[in-house]
């Protein structure tokens, strides 16, 4: 396995996470996501009786957007599309797959 759980929703890398962007074969890669990288599976609390954070599915996805997000310093929308093609790629439906990226990019401004 490439990540280990460390508590609740957090996640830790354990080896590095590569992922191509676009259509296998590229060749555009996004940076390597180092091992050590710690990420959650953020799924609102009133969701988990419907989506665990825990769903292997959903973790590759959520590790490349926090990547991007915080280190790479992506915005939200840019962020937001590795995230919506790995879900997919990870065998979530295209509908839950759109729900999801909708609320990562929403994230910011529905908490405030």
């Amino acid at each position: 396995s490439w990540c280990r759980p460390v508590g609740g929703i957090d996640f830790e890398t354990t080896e590095p996470v590569h992922w191509e962007i676009g259509r296998q074969g590229s060749g555009v890669w996004m940076p390597t996501v180092p091992p050590g990288f710690w990420f959650q599976a953020s799924i609102p609390r009133p969701l988990r009786w419907l989506w665990s954070p825990l769903d292997r599915r959903y973790l590759r996805a959520a590790c490349l957007h926090d990547y991007a997000l915080h280190e790479l310093r992506w915005d939200r929308v840019s962020a937001a599309a590795p995230f919506a093609t790995c879900l997919q790629e990870d065998g979530v439906h295209r509908w839950q797959a759109l729900a999801f990226t909708v609320a990562v990019i929403v994230h910011k401004w529905w908490r405030q």
